[in-house]
């Protein structure tokens, strides 16, 4: 069994705090002022976790998991379950960053509302945030495609362990992984696999984790609409909201009339809606605004 060579993957050096961060960063808090927020958040935020994102600038070039590929034949799902066997662990072993832990004291400051996340790594409900909106799901829930029937992440990969022992082991000892940010490992050959299929009815597990060319269930997406309607003003961070399932929001957001400030390196399709836009690092804008309304990041760790 081969992996693909890889070279370690890191998050792009933080860009220094320079005259125009802090004249972009008085404008947002002017402009913000007493604001209750809703957060909407991207894969830009979990960059610092070590999860890598599909579009910053200097990301590799990735192929995201679709629906078809994954329904298109069981050899492709015994493949992907592979990868994920070794992948989901990375994400399950990640932990928030100042940019999380930042919106977590937000809200204990009662700054915020809630966050809806297009991540699926509950790097938010690990800062201890509440009211989290899951977009996409979650990396730590597996369900039967026909019937429903739940696992969870850890449990299932008990599972699979006992059905392919050793298979971590061998992977791991042939050399570095990449790992993408929906939890899939790049690996070769993993013809030796095996996967289970839903005890109950015997259809197609899969992630908890919406897909390329899948849709949103209606009611996330009913609930994150509720959000921004409730809030004072929409704060996006780490989105280049290049998919329709993200960009809906601020569109909306602009069209009632709520103030859209756009944290974010690089440009995004919401940029001409925005009130604000600040071209810089979530690990850096955070928990400076955090800092500068109340406790800030500090009061985040000690909880």
């Amino acid at each position: 069994m081969h992996t693909r060579p890889q070279q370690a993957w890191a998050p792009a050096e933080p860009t220094p705090i320079d005259d125009d961060l802090a004249e972009q960063f008085t404008r947002m808090r002017a402009l913000l002022g007493e604001r209750r927020l809703v957060a909407l958040t991207g894969a830009g935020i979990s960059t610092d976790s070590g999860i890598p994102d599909y579009r910053s600038p200097g990301a590799p070039v990735r192929t995201p998991m679709t629906l078809e590929m994954f329904l298109s034949s069981p050899d492709f799902r015994r493949h992907y379950w592979a990868r994920n066997h070794l992948g989901w662990r990375h994400m399950d072993a990640a932990r928030p960053n100042d940019a999380h832990r930042a919106l977590t004291a937000l809200q204990r400051e009662g700054r915020l509302l809630s966050v809806i996340t297009q991540n699926v790594d509950m790097l938010h409900t690990k800062a201890g945030t509440r009211r989290v909106n899951e977009l996409h799901g979650c990396y730590g829930r597996v369900r039967c495609l026909s019937c429903d029937w739940r696992i969870s992440r850890h449990r299932l990969a008990e599972l699979l362990d006992d059905l392919n022992p050793g298979f971590a082991e061998r992977v791991r000892g042939a050399g570095a992984i990449e790992v993408a940010p929906d939890a899939d490992a790049i690996l070769s050959d993993t013809a030796d696999f095996r996967m289970i299929d839903c005890p109950d009815c015997g259809g197609i597990v899969k992630p908890d984790i919406v897909y390329f060319g899948e849709s949103v269930p209606r009611h996330r997406v009913a609930e994150a609409y509720s959000m921004v309607e409730e809030a004072e003003a929409l704060l996006v961070v780490g989105s280049s909201l290049s998919v329709m399932s993200g960009l809906r929001f601020v569109r909306h957001a602009h069209r009632i009339g709520t103030p859209v400030v756009i944290v974010n390196r690089g440009i995004t399709r919401g940029d001409d809606r925005a009130t604000l836009k600040v071209d810089h690092l979530a690990g850096v804008v955070l928990p400076m605004l955090a800092d500068s309304i109340g406790k800030g990041v500090s009061s985040a760790l000690a909880h």
